[in-house]
């Protein structure tokens, strides 16, 4: 059984700790936050604490918070020589400070407190300072599920900023959606098989090959139509930039 404690009260170290304790495989020793009141509704399953100097002893120590803090509170941990992995997509593995065993435990996914999550479907990218702390990684990876993918510091940022463009600004798009279909008294919930659709066919096709639309085909009346029809500048701003970016892709003039 692999022993943790979990130093955050984060969207992601929430979903952490339900998959960590609802597996057999796992025990959370510990779930550290500097706000107690955050944490305190699960001192019944875990033994909770806002005080570094309690910290017990574990085989892994997560930092599950904000990029910003992974540095300041690792070198804050009241020990040395431990396994101790951040959750970032971004952050360089050397944030963890150098008197502890460095290494990284990606969950690449995107986490909301109010929607539940199934490990299944979340790949862990997983780094280590020492390759032979690797395997305990991947076996917290699997305990909860997960299939774990082994990258460097450069391959997870790239991941991690193409992830932004999937999900982050994707979900914008979303949102930009919503509010023209809003304005003109349509529903945004029609979009939904299509927005299903578009995901479903990367699932065999490039995005180069799945590409479709009036920017493809060189429609020009129905785009020049489209932005006429804009009256959100921001949405009209979008739109040219990413016309003009499908055209500039599939070499359209």
């Amino acid at each position: 059984m692999i022993s943790v404690v979990l130093l955050g009260a984060g969207n992601v170290a929430s979903h952490l700790f339900k998959a960590f304790f609802a597996s057999e495989k796992i025990e959370v020793k510990q779930w550290y936050n500097r706000s107690l009141k955050t944490i305190d509704k699960y001192k019944a399953q875990v033994l909770v604490s806002d005080n570094l100097s309690t910290l017990v002893k574990a085989d892994i120590y997560i930092l599950a918070v904000s990029d910003d803090a992974i540095e300041t509170l690792s070198k804050q941990l009241p020990f040395e020589n431990r396994l101790v992995v951040h959750t970032s997509g971004s952050t360089s593995l050397y944030a963890v400070d150098m008197k502890q065993k460095r290494g990284v435990f990606y969950p690449l996914q995107t986490f909301s407190k109010a929607a539940d999550l199934d490990f299944k479907n979340v790949p862990i990218c997983i780094e280590a300072l020492n390759k032979k702390d690797l395997p305990i990684l991947k076996q917290l990876a699997e305990a909860i599920g997960s299939i774990s993918h082994k990258v460097n510091s450069d391959q997870r940022q790239a991941i991690h900023l193409a992830a932004v463009f999937v999900n982050n600004f994707t979900n914008q798009l979303y949102r930009m959606a919503h509010e023209i279909t809003e304005m003109n008294g349509a529903e945004f919930d029609i979009l939904k098989p299509l927005i299903k659709e578009t995901a479903h066919k990367i699932e065999s096709l490039s995005p180069y090959l799945a590409q479709t639309g009036p920017a493809l085909r060189n429609d020009k009346k129905t785009i020049k139509r489209h932005l006429k029809q804009l009256e959100n500048e921001q949405h009209k701003a979008v739109y040219e930039l990413l016309t003009k970016s499908i055209k500039k892709t599939h070499g359209i003039r």
